[in-house]
């Protein structure tokens, strides 16, 4: 499954800080916990790639309309 494949897997997903200073994504899906910490810097940067990521969508958004 790649980046562009549709599925119908429902996730929920918690963001939050831990309280050894972590930033924790917690992803529970079909009995799955999967809890992923990361520094607060690397936090910083998968803001970013996020961020980025949603104004390319915007953007090929507004092309195609």
């Amino acid at each position: 499954m790649g980046i562009n494949s549709e599925s119908d897997i429902e996730a929920n997903l918690q963001i939050g800080p831990t309280d050894q200073g972590m930033v924790r994504l917690y992803i529970e899906a079909k009995g799955i916990e999967i809890p992923m910490d990361f520094t607060p810097e690397e936090a910083d940067e998968i803001a970013a790639e996020i961020t980025a990521a949603a104004k390319a969508a915007k953007a090929a958004t507004a092309r195609k309309s």
